[in-house]
């Protein structure tokens, strides 16, 4: 928990004679501070990188420390350059408290590694909350990659179809209705397309796929406009070379592109299917076509899985439900968009840079490597194990107010447990069709995921980076074809937000306001701030 204590000894040395000329700067020009330096009888000096922290920080310290924020009120720790009087703060602090480095800038950053001495307590929360069974979503690298992959399957042993390791399947779209043209291709080792079908030109003997008994492969599908696609595919099983085919039967794979799929399959009472690995797999068993979806939670692949080839093996060990298509609604949201590639090898899919929707081939590194999203807080449950995690390092730091600190932790749990509770129910009342979150950049998948709301878009990835056409151009098509009512706008963000404001104005939709990391007049606390942004989805998405 103590990241400092992993800092090597000359690197903690190096630290402390620097820290220790810049307290003699500071107070030969007559700086006076709170902490070690003030005297045996001076409260505990904590400093926090940001307001939600240091709120956190400030229930359970109670009076017994001095809590500082170095982010003020309205600021972004991204871009904060710190002051003469962040960096006095840091060098009079006995505990430290920080995001993650993805939350706060390398200025902000280099003033705690550089100016906190030796033995204070600098603590990561982020990392930290993990022993504290804390809900770690993995930071996102491309958010076009973070939906449903759907591949292609043969199950089954086929022996009552006289089926051996000799034998393939081929699987054929035969009928498509939808508003405009469907693929499905593989990227092969060398960054090629294999087309396996395409709608541009209907569909005939070369829309087909062949796959040997029991094999698997990743595969892309891509849509050139939003709406319901019902693609009609039919399988049949060759036993041998000179053995007739064996019909296995016919089926509607319907997918919901860039609309909102709960409204669709409630016409119909399908089941949404949109997260995970599946397949449309040939069950030969039962001689149908199916959904079979992937055992585990995440995208990772198969076991000996390479992520652009078949393969073969025991894949009934890898999943655990089998559905009908026809009766299974596979959603392909609106954060699937992206462009068709440059290139000639691309040009069935559209003109290089056209916004197309897709379903991506199963791509190993989805998320950057080893990083997390920091916005841990915006689960109420995940504050409080940062909560749990400022407990214990403040007992630890003064024992002898190890009753109070258990005291003030125990008394602000309640109070969260409560306002997730209250969260919940406020969220829960919008009904699951309205609730798409459009915002500022990407700083809410904890509060999507804890309270099932869906992140349909946001300007950038990043607060620090600038819109790009394409981007602008995405959010649009996201707004529109969603028919969502409001865009939320971050208040700290609110100098930088001409591009989502300007997309709302265009569209005719509310702006109403969302809070991430910052305060304002209005919202002071943490749980002001998660009890404000509930409030503000209810009343903007009902």
């Amino acid at each position: 928990m103590r990241s400092d204590r992993t800092i090597p000894a000359a690197a903690r040395a190096t630290r402390a004679a620097a820290a220790g000329a810049l307290v003699a700067t500071l107070v030969g020009c007559g700086t006076t501070g709170t902490g070690p330096a003030g005297g045996p009888d001076a409260p505990l000096s904590v400093v926090t990188t940001t307001e939600v922290l240091a709120d956190l920080a400030r229930n359970v310290a109670g009076d017994r420390a001095q809590v500082t924020s170095l982010v003020p009120r309205g600021g972004d720790p991204a871009s904060h350059e710190p002051s003469l009087r962040d960096v006095r703060d840091v060098v009079y602090a006995d505990v430290a408290f920080s995001g993650y480095a993805l939350l706060e800038g390398p200025a902000l950053t280099s003033t705690l590694e550089a100016n906190l001495r030796a033995e204070a307590d600098h603590v990561v929360l982020a990392e930290a909350a993990v022993k504290y069974a804390a809900t770690i979503i993995p930071l996102v690298e491309n958010v076009n990659l973070d939906t449903l992959w759907l591949g292609l399957a043969v199950t089954g042993t086929g022996e009552r179809h006289g089926a051996t390791r000799a034998s393939d399947v081929e699987l054929r779209a035969v009928g498509l209705d939808g508003p405009g043209q469907l693929t499905g291709y593989v990227t092969e080792t060398f960054g090629q397309p294999r087309v396996f079908l395409d709608s541009a030109d209907g569909f005939d003997d070369h829309d087909a796929v062949t796959l040997p008994t029991d094999a698997h492969t990743h595969m892309s599908w891509t849509f050139s406009e939003p709406g319901v696609y019902a693609l009609d595919v039919e399988a049949e099983l060759h036993p041998a070379p000179e053995a007739d085919p064996v019909w296995l039967g016919r089926t509607t794979v319907t997918f919901a592109v860039g609309v909102e799929p709960h409204e669709v399959a409630a016409a119909t009472g399908a089941t949404v299917l949109d997260d995970g690995h599946a397949d449309l797999a040939v069950e030969l068993d039962q001689g149908a076509i199916v959904l079979a979806a992937d055992a585990t939670d995440d995208h990772g692949s198969h076991d000996g899985e390479d992520a652009s080839g078949d393969h073969g093996g025991d894949h009934d060990g890898h999943h655990h439900h089998y559905s009908d298509p026809e009766q299974t609604l596979i959603a392909v949201p609106t954060k699937a968009l992206a462009p068709v590639p440059a290139g000639p090898d691309f040009a069935f899919l559209g003109r290089a840079g056209d916004q197309i929707y897709q379903l991506p081939q199963a791509v190993l590194g989805k998320h950057v490597h080893g990083e997390i999203d920091p916005h841990l807080w915006q689960d109420v449950r995940n504050a409080q194990a940062y909560v749990e995690i400022i407990r214990d390092t403040l007992v630890e730091a003064d024992p002898e107010g190890a009753e109070e600190y258990r005291a003030n932790a125990a008394a602000y749990l309640r109070v969260l447990e409560e306002t997730d509770a209250d969260v919940q129910r406020t969220i829960a009342a919008v009904p699951v069709e309205r609730r798409y979150l459009v915002t500022t950049h990407d700083a809410f998948a904890y509060l999507g995921a804890a309270y099932d709301v869906e992140i349909a878009g946001f300007v950038t990835p990043s607060a620090a980076t600038e819109p790009s056409v394409a981007e602008r151009a995405r959010l649009t098509r996201t707004v529109r074809t969603l028919g969502v009512p409001a865009v939320f706008l971050e208040q700290h963000l609110a100098a930088r937000s001409a591009v989502l404001t300007e997309v709302a104005r265009e569209n005719g939709i509310e702006v109403c306001p969302i809070y991430s990391q910052s305060f304002d007049r209005e919202v002071t606390t943490y749980v002001q701030m998660v009890r404000a942004n509930a409030d503000s989805i209810h009343r903007c998405l009902s």
